[in-house]
């Protein structure tokens, strides 16, 4: 059996009690960076556990016999931060254990892209998401037209480096659009910035340094 466990994205406290309890019974943890599960499993009192790594690296090498163990064994798939399988190769791993005939069971948790999206006041009715976008500026206008073309509110992933000239793209195509950046979700410095793309740019150029990680939500409704 394979359990999809979601985990904090900053704040532990947003663990579940369901959560806590699969990874301490369960046989052993699949996690992409096993120093930094470690710490989560000692908080909430699972260790020690048997952890083995599953990231982008080794995903290939390891996928089948991982599948296999689950077939007797239980095993929790989590990931750094939030749900596993979104924009990380976790969904590589539950789809080969459902060609095994591995019984799969999500763990509900934390996920920045709905966490942010529930606080960012825009349309929540239709929405795409992106993942982490292409580094282009025709491949970013692109997915984001995608989601202007449904009225879907876009949700991507961006990083300090690039959230200056990934606003330039958007506040340059979509002048328009409603933009919200969430910035350390959960974590002591969160922060929500709001306003047109050009206004979020100018607001975000504003600042000394620019550190954390980024959910970008954009709204193209008039």
């Amino acid at each position: 059996m394979l359990y999809v466990v979601a985990t904090p994205i900053g704040n532990l406290k947003d663990i579940t009690l369901r959560a806590i309890e699969t990874l301490r019974s369960c046989d052993f943890v699949i996690a992409e960076n096993p120093g930094y599960s470690k710490r989560l499993l000692q908080h909430i009192d699972a260790w020690p556990k048997e952890i083995v790594q599953f990231a982008e690296f080794n995903e290939q090498q390891v996928v089948k016999e991982l599948a296999r163990r689950m077939v007797k064994g239980e095993g929790c798939l989590i990931t750094d931060a939030g749900t596993p399988g979104i924009s990380d190769p976790g969904f590589r791993l539950v789809r080969e254990c459902v060609k095994e005939g591995v019984q799969v069971v999500p763990i509900p948790g934390a996920s920045a892209a709905v966490a942010a999206l529930s606080a960012s006041g825009l349309p929540t009715d239709r929405f795409l998401f992106l993942g982490f976008l292409q580094k282009t500026a025709a491949k970013t206008i692109g997915a984001l037209q995608a989601a202007a073309d449904t009225e879907a509110t876009a949700i991507f992933y961006e990083s300090p480096e690039r959230i200056y000239k990934t606003m330039g793209y958007v506040a340059n195509a979509f002048p328009a659009s409603q933009v919200v950046i969430a910035r350390e979700l959960t974590k002591m410095h969160e922060e929500f910035i709001r306003g047109t793309a050009g206004e979020v740019l100018e607001k975000l150029k504003e600042k000394t340094s620019i550190k954390g990680e980024f959910t970008v939500l954009i709204s193209f409704k008039s």
